[in-house]
């Protein structure tokens, strides 16, 4: 639940960032904040139901996070085609927020880092913003240094395919551990009632 709240606090803060800002990577760290906010939401709703329900709701997760990826290269891509004048001091300010935010958040999820689909979900989408974030006040730097958008469509493209890479594990993890429940009902259903 304090990932979920603190996720959507800093969505509200990096959108209004991002917006005056005028960076494609503090947008995209925005709505992935939202995304991941959404994502505890469903592992919140998901905690005590069988394996078969989490994982598919892991597989969803994967869906959006994809579905993020996507969106972001979107996103830097037309930024690039129309020309973006990021502000670096904001992009530095906010990026060096949202690490605090998410080393926190990944700090308190660190434990169930290796759990089902669905907790590794958890745990990928932190650290991922974490990653993220170290990125922003790095394309933050470059940004003033080379007065160029550059840096920050770079950050926002690498963020997108890292959510993609993301997206494929959990996807591919999701499927396994519905493949063996599957596996286990079918054995139940041959050996019938004992």
């Amino acid at each position: 639940m304090i990932a979920l709240i603190a996720n959507l606090a800093m969505f509200l803060v990096e959108i209004g960032s991002g917006v005056r800002a005028d960076s494609a990577s503090l947008l995209a760290d925005a709505i992935d904040f939202l995304g991941d906010a959404a994502n505890y939401a469903v592992s919140l709703f998901v905690l005590g139901m069988g394996l078969q329900v989490r994982a598919r709701a892991a597989l969803l997760k994967a869906l959006s996070m994809a579905a993020f990826g996507m969106g972001v290269l979107g996103l830097a891509g037309y930024r690039w085609m129309v020309g973006a004048n990021p502000e670096p001091y904001t992009m530095g300010l906010v990026g060096t927020f949202a690490l605090a935010t998410n080393v926190g958040v990944a700090w308190m999820l660190y434990r169930w880092r290796a759990g089902d689909a669905n907790m590794r979900s958890v745990w990928l989408c932190s650290r991922n913003d974490a990653i993220g974030n170290v990125l922003v006040i790095g394309a933050a730097v470059a940004v003033s240094l080379t007065a160029s958008a550059w840096p920050d469509l770079v950050v926002a493209a690498f963020m997108a395919a890292l959510a993609l890479r993301s997206a494929t594990a959990v996807g591919r993890q999701a499927r396994d551990e519905l493949a063996q429940e599957q596996a286990k009902v079918r054995v139940a259903e041959y050996q019938g009632p004992q």
